[in-house]
């Protein structure tokens, strides 16, 4: 049964890691060429970005119903390994169960004739193996040790990653991915600020937790659709997210702020020279830093306390028209006042507080 176990484990995960998530082809436009005006352009890519897909900077491709960039299997986690990755999640902690309880018996039964109670101490007698009759499996200190250590690493494994399938199956029951849940959130959190009055439905939920469920474990093994065009439910428009996400993009254009660079930042993750608060404080995330030169020009759209995320703003065609996008110290600039019509700085800028 153990080995049973670990051939599940292992299958499922190479395939997560081997088959991948499915990209969305090179130069992929709709069907419609009216339909583009509904779509995010990658210029990565050179395609428009199809519904629920999302370019990842590690893979560097629109991923097919990207759910996130998984380190552990060095792969996207989307639209065609989500039920292996998924499975994965499930028999890992299966088999450690397993594990721990074979680890748990061992001790128990190898240990029982070898402990001695007095009144005042408790003696192990570890020279026990010795006796007749003779184990078959010598049990000595170091096999007691080892077997006390794997069932540490098995009960550490069985909580961290039934958690990992515990959030997975929460996004799959409602036919979701951990991005959709982000976008949905920031839908109501943009309803809420404007106070327009609409009302976002998240447009790819069935209704129905089997049926959501069937979107991604099938019989056959291969998810329904091609990973380009999507089901909806009744009464919401086949780019009903896409266009969420525009509004999106478009609000945070407004709201971000501009910043100019006061102090040079090599784009370390924990920087010992801006400060102990910075240094400990460093945003934990797998979202890069961007080095900063004097007199860059940053245009930042969302924040912590000593940390700022936000795109360099290029000046000129020579630097090669790569968006530079990710976190730097919130020391390292002041807030850029300029004339909106000229775009030239103010006199008397004040450092940001």
């Amino acid at each position: 049964m153990l080995l049973n176990w670990t051939v599940m484990i292992l299958y499922n995960y190479f395939s997560a890691m081997f088959v991948g998530p499915g990209y969305v082809p090179l130069g992929w436009t709709p069907e419609k060429s009216q339909d583009c005006m509904y779509l995010q352009y990658c210029k990565v890519c050179q395609s428009y970005k199809a519904p629920r897909s999302h370019h990842c900077r590690k893979c560097n491709r629109c991923v097919m119903k990207m759910d996130h960039h998984c380190p552990w299997i060095n792969n996207c986690c989307g639209y065609q390994n989500h039920a292996s990755f998924t499975l994965f999640l499930l028999l890992a902690p299966l088999g450690c169960i397993h594990a721990s309880f074979i680890f748990i018996m061992t001790m128990y039964t190898q240990l029982y004739n070898r402990i001695s109670f007095g009144w005042s101490s408790v003696k192990i007698d570890m020279s026990a193996a010795k006796r007749d009759p003779c184990p078959i499996i010598p049990f000595g200190l170091s096999a007691f040790a080892a077997s006390l250590f794997a069932l540490g690493l098995a009960l550490g494994t069985t909580i961290a990653v039934g958690m990992l399938f515990i959030i997975q199956m929460k996004v799959i029951l409602t036919n979701k991915t951990s991005i959709e849940s982000w976008i949905e959130e920031k839908a109501k959190d943009r309803i809420q600020y404007y106070q327009t009055g609409e009302t976002f439905i998240f447009p790819y939920d069935m209704g129905s937790k089997w049926k959501n469920f069937r979107q991604v474990f099938t019989w056959s093994g291969i998810p329904e659709g091609d990973g380009l065009d999507w089901p909806v439910r009744d009464g919401c428009h086949q780019y009903s997210l896409t266009i969420e996400q525009l509004k999106q993009k478009a609000d945070k254009r407004v709201r971000s702020v501009r910043y100019r660079a006061i102090e040079d930042y090599s784009g370390v993750c924990c920087p010992v020279t801006k400060g102990v608060k910075t240094f400990f404080t460093t945003p934990c995330t797998e979202e890069p830093r961007i080095a900063l030169s004097k007199g860059d020009l940053i245009l930042a759209t969302r924040g912590l306390k000593h940390w700022m995320y936000g795109e360099k703003i290029l000046i000129s065609v020579a630097d090669g028209g790569i968006r530079e996008r990710g976190w730097f110290p919130r020391k390292c600039v002041e807030k850029y006042q300029y004339d909106t019509e000229t775009d030239q700085p103010v006199d008397g800028e004040k450092k940001s507080k």
